[in-house]
C-alpha cells in the first residue's frame, strides 16, 4: 500500500491517492486555488511531501487538519486510503462544531440585493483578514 519512506510523492497525486479529491486535476485546481496549506505555507502542485507533514484541506464547508502518515501514488479503496494520514482531534472537534452550527442555522448569510462597491468590497476584504488572524492566534 504505502511506499518506502525514501519515495517522493507530489502532493497532487497524494490528495488524489488519500482520496480527498476525485481526480487529480480537481486536487490541482485546489491546491492552485490556496485550499491546501502545508505546515502553514502555500504550496505548489508539484511540491514532494514527506512524511510527519501537517496539511490544511478546505473542502467545501469544512477545514482539515491531517498529518501525512504514509506515501502512495496510488489510488486504492477507501480503507487503505485512510491509513495515509490522521485528522488532528482540534481539526475533528472543529468541524463538528461548526457543522452543528450550521444546522442550528447560526451561520446563515446575509444575502445582499446588489453586487458590492469598491467601499464594501475593501470592508469586506478586511474583515475576512481580521477573521483569519484571530483563528491563526
Amino acid at each position: 500500500m504505502a511506499e518506502p519512506a525514501s519515495a517522493k510523492v507530489r502532493v497532487d497525486k497524494w490528495l488524489w491517492a488519500a482520496r480527498f479529491f476525485k481526480t487529480r486535476s480537481l486536487a490541482k485546481a485546489a491546491i492552485e486555488g490556496g485550499k491546501i496549506n502545508a505546515d502553514g505555507q502555500r504550496i505548489k502542485p508539484s511540491r514532494e511531501l514527506e512524511v510527519g507533514m501537517m496539511l490544511t484541506i478546505r473542502q467545501g464547508w469544512d477545514d482539515k487538519t491531517v498529518e501525512v502518515l504514509a506515501l502512495s501514488d496510488k489510488r486504492r479503496g477507501a480503507p487503505e486510503a485512510q491509513l495515509l494520514y490522521r485528522e488532528t482531534e482540534d481539526s475533528i472537534v472543529l468541524r463538528e462544531q461548526r457543522a452543528a452550527e450550521r444546522k442550528a442555522g447560526l451561520g446563515s448569510f446575509i444575502v445582499s440585493d446588489h453586487r458590492p462597491n469598491k467601499k464594501e468590497r475593501r470592508q469586506i476584504h478586511r474583515f475576512q483578514r481580521n477573521m483569519n488572524m484571530d483563528e491563526s492566534s
